[in-house]
């Protein structure tokens, strides 16, 4: 089958790979729609996944079109988006009930061949039925749904509470649309690429920077949220939580990446800071979620390329061009 692999660090390819076959608990679901993700770059300049060549992908949904011997929950034709999350259930993580941390942490289309492909392989387990009226091409949009989601169970948002996010790329927008679901009184959002900044508008904020000084708020946000992962932000983002507030590490930065906190400032205005990394018990609501129309695939999704763009898909998501690139294998 054709797929698309990073073979090395900087290297992505569209070749010919062998079919998956599933395992007696597997299904193998033929790709609709495979979403690119901060992860995707990540494993390309050679963080998080521990052994190249991969196929990635990550976010994704399809048709079921074989099942292992064992698999009685889905059948071929079954349209499933589909979790990349596999945890070992077995280290102490998993057994408190903090998968999302196992030590043996690993995801479909990270660290075993994911979604970027003309079919993958998954747990059944993993797999979410759609409902008629979801487009199966829209469904890779769950994915970071789910991850969105974990973020608001994170933060604990309150009613009421005035929010600033950093970035208005996929993420950023995910979490501008919860905000509002949350009962959030102000959301705000602030980023350099006017053409991002453009679609959190036509998606309602109550203001929209490239400056966090051109907004007014001199007290501060109750919930910061950065999804951008870029060091310049996550500092600027640390400064602006008002007393009592919470500020959230949602974006994905470089391992490298570092910023500097004032303890007594933390200890005095009672400040948490936090993080949400990836899914914890949030995908099926997610699921749910999309299915009653918390997004619209069509404001979400710019780009629908197919699998052979795969190498030019990932340059075009690395520039910022564009806001949710997905590849139609």
């Amino acid at each position: 089958m054709k797929a698309a692999v990073i073979e090395s660090v900087g290297r992505a390819v569209v070749s010919e790979v062998p079919d998956p076959t599933p395992g007696p608990r597997e299904v193998v679901v033929e790709v609709a729609a495979c979403g690119l993700c901060g992860t995707d770059l990540h494993i390309l300049q050679g963080e998080f996944a521990p052994e190249l060549p991969i196929v990635p992908g990550h976010e994704f949904a399809g048709e079921v079109v074989g099942v292992g011997s064992l698999v009685t929950e889905v059948s071929p034709g079954d349209r499933v988006a589909v979790d990349p999350s596999l945890y070992c259930y077995e280290c102490r993580s998993c057994r408190t009930g903090h998968n999302n941390l196992c030590e043996r942490w690993a995801a479909i289309g990270v660290t075993v061949p994911g979604g970027a492909a003309r079919y993958a392989v998954a747990p059944v387990a993993n797999c979410v039925k759609l409902p008629e009226h979801v487009r199966t091409q829209d469904a890779a949009l769950i994915e970071p749904l789910s991850c969105a989601v974990r973020g608001y169970d994170v933060l604990q948002s309150r009613l009421g509470a005035h929010v600033l996010i950093y970035g208005s790329g996929t993420m950023g927008l995910m979490m501008l649309e919860l905000a509002k679901r949350t009962g959030a009184a102000s959301v705000d959002v602030v980023d350099l690429n006017p053409s991002r900044l453009e679609t959190a508008r036509r998606l309602g904020v109550s203001a929209s920077a490239a400056n966090p000084d051109e907004l007014d708020r001199p007290q501060g946000w109750d919930l910061v949220i950065d999804a951008t992962g870029n060091a310049a932000a996550i500092q600027d983002g640390l400064e602006r939580v008002a007393k009592a507030g919470t500020f959230l590490q949602f974006g994905v930065a470089d391992y490298a990446t570092r910023v500097t906190i004032d303890p007594y400032r933390i200890y005095n205005q009672e400040i948490t800071i936090t993080g949400s990394m990836a899914v914890l018990h949030s995908y099926e609501r997610a699921a749910e979620l999309f299915a009653n129309g918390v997004l619209d695939p069509d404001v979400f999704i710019s780009d629908r390329v197919p699998l052979d763009r795969y190498p030019e898909a990932l340059e075009q998501f690395a520039k910022g061009v564009g806001r949710k690139i997905v590849v139609v294998p």
